[in-house]
């Protein structure tokens, strides 16, 4: 059944799901990135160093920085395995207790006795995590490796960081191939913010509950109640009649995506509500949106399925 998140009861809030400090390899105390996080006008985040030896597995605990305008969700950047390229895995793990057990990843090097990345994220979503597949493209994941994260909510799709870093933020290919296969997930944009450069304040995501809490947040990204943006704010989407009508702040392009090849732009000026004929997408068993502002930011909407709409 298809749920209109932007008809739900609840509040949109702002919030960033991978951030580094120096507990792990950022360069800012965990007391200095909530602060700074807060200062922008987010409403919560999620403080996910590297879990490794190297730096004492840490599972940052962030609660003292809560506040009633402002929460955290504990969580950690997992490592375990090798992907086919021979490099380890890095799987975003959002909600984790802080009693989670250990991996054998003493440091960013595979071990031929290590949990495969499929075992470590199948732990860590049954411990109550929001698992997520960190930066595709610069990971050099294949579809052969994603495919094996069988526990993934989400795939990051845009990740400031590595938009700042080397030029590859982008998960969408790896997305769009799992949507094909029929892998029902949802998307993510976060910074992966260290603060050594301009990697902060770049991505995020927009989750749709009843409140700003750890818990509230938590069931509403598992369920898919939220759409990630770098700019753009979306206030609907309807599916009827063979259109989709989509709502969003002023924009010069809307795209709805699907299948293959299936694609349909529309382009204009300060467009804030845009209808898109559906007729090119018959044969795609899924659709989703993005929308591009003057500025060339864009929002993106969760895949939806056709069969879920009827």
């Amino acid at each position: 059944m298809y749920t209109d998140i932007f008809s739900l009861p609840g509040t949109f809030w702002r919030g960033n799901l991978h951030t580094h400090s120096t507990r792990s390899d950022g360069i800012l105390e965990p007391a200095e990135v909530c602060r700074r996080y807060k200062a922008e006008g987010y409403d919560f985040i999620a403080l996910t160093d590297h879990f490794i030896g190297r730096y004492d597995y840490p599972l940052t605990d962030t609660r003292a920085y809560r506040d009633s305008d402002f929460t955290t969700i504990l969580g950690a950047e997992l490592h375990s395995g090798a992907m086919e390229n021979g490099e380890l895995w890095h799987i975003l793990a959002v909600g984790l207790p802080m009693d989670f057990v250990r991996p054998n990843a003493p440091d960013f090097h595979v071990r031929p006795d290590q949990e495969a990345g499929a075992e470590l994220a199948a732990r860590a979503r049954a411990a109550g995590a929001f698992v997520a597949i960190a930066h595709p493209e610069w990971s050099g994941l294949t579809t052969a490796d994603a495919r094996t994260i069988k526990a993934a909510h989400a795939v990051e799709v845009y990740n400031h960081g590595c938009a700042m870093g080397c030029d590859r933020p982008h998960g969408f290919y790896t997305l769009d191939q799992l949507l094909s296969e029929g892998c029902k997930l949802s998307l993510c944009a976060t910074d992966d913010a260290h603060f050594s450069e301009p990697d902060h304040f770049g991505g995020w995501v927009m989750v749709k509950a009843r409140e700003n809490s750890p818990e509230a947040l938590l069931e509403a990204l598992k369920a898919g109640h939220h759409y990630s943006t770098t700019g753009p704010d979306l206030s609907g989407i309807q599916w009827e009649d063979g259109h989709v009508t989509v709502q969003s702040s002023a924009v010069k392009s809307v795209i709805v995506q699907g299948q293959g090849s299936a694609a349909v732009a529309v382009h204009g000026v300060s467009m804030t509500s845009t209808r898109i004929p559906l007729d090119r997408f018959g044969a795609s068993d899924w659709l989703r949106v993005t929308v591009i502002d003057s500025a060339g930011k864009r929002a993106w909407s969760n895949p939806v399925w056709k069969e879920d709409l009827a």
